[in-house]
């Protein structure tokens, strides 16, 4: 019975966990689209390095954005 337990707890986390990378990815390359369309002139590098707090505001955004996709991905 525990090995049957823990047979599905692997299988289970395995599933969750490609369902993670798969979001992941899909997030990125949909807010790289975005960005593209959105911001076509401008560099958020080269804005952060200026000190300019509205791009970084907006890059911590879209990190935040992809921890709450891989999280809700391990949660299953």
């Amino acid at each position: 019975m525990d090995l049957d337990f823990i047979y599905v707890s692997v299988i289970n986390l395995g599933i969750n966990l490609i369902y993670t990378i798969v979001a992941l990815f899909v997030s990125i390359l949909s807010l790289v689209i975005v960005d593209k369309k959105l911001l076509p002139g401008i560099s958020i590098e080269e804005e952060m390095k200026k000190g300019n707090i509205a791009v970084a505001i907006f890059a911590s955004t879209i990190l935040i954005f992809v921890a709450v996709i891989v999280t809700f991905g391990f949660k299953g």
